[in-house]
């Protein structure tokens, strides 16, 4: 009986150290992990924001692209007819939206749907204003009527959009 009672005065305080050292050693791997996991969300946070300000960029160079000033500019009626000119326009809004389409990963469904819609009027406004021109016209008149259009209306298909996306930008950033 004293053999048992000697082993028990040795073993207790054997399995209280042990089961003490168990719980510290876990603790502390279970801090380092979430150190490390903390660690890795505020780089990974890092490159996200970095990834999404260069979305909402080529957003904003989306829109610019795609206003009507900016697109009859860049894209010269000059020695096309309407009906070609017509045609290279909408081309030109279909490379540029279909380029940039991933970006709305990085972005709200709210400005994406902005994008959206100025892409819509923009191409609404050249349709509109194709249709109504007289049959044989030059590329050059069509852009001079849209020109025209854009401001008898006084308002650029685009604004609207690119205000709700700088707006969207000031807020996330």
């Amino acid at each position: 009986m004293e053999l048992i009672i000697d082993i028990l005065k040795i073993t207790i305080p054997g399995v209280i150290v042990a089961v003490a050292m168990y719980q510290l050693v876990k603790n502390q791997n279970e801090r380092d992990y979430k150190l490390r996991l903390m660690e890795l969300k505020q780089k990974n946070g890092e490159v996200v924001i970095q990834i999404r300000l260069q979305a909402y960029e080529r957003v904003v160079l989306l829109l610019e692209r795609i206003t009507p000033s900016n697109l009859l500019l860049r894209v010269s009626g000059a020695g096309h007819t309407a009906t070609d000119y017509h045609r290279l326009l909408l081309s030109e809004i279909r490379n540029e939206f279909s380029h940039n389409m991933s970006q709305q990963v990085y972005m709200s469904e709210q400005a994406w749907q902005q994008v959206k819609h100025a892409r819509e009027e923009v191409v609404n406004l050249i349709n509109k204003t194709y249709h109504d021109m007289p049959d044989k016209s030059k590329g050059t008149d069509l852009a001079k009527r849209i020109l025209e259009s854009i401001l008898a209306s006084e308002t650029d298909p685009t604004a609207r959009a690119l205000n709700y996306v700088k707006q969207e930008i000031a807020q996330v950033f």
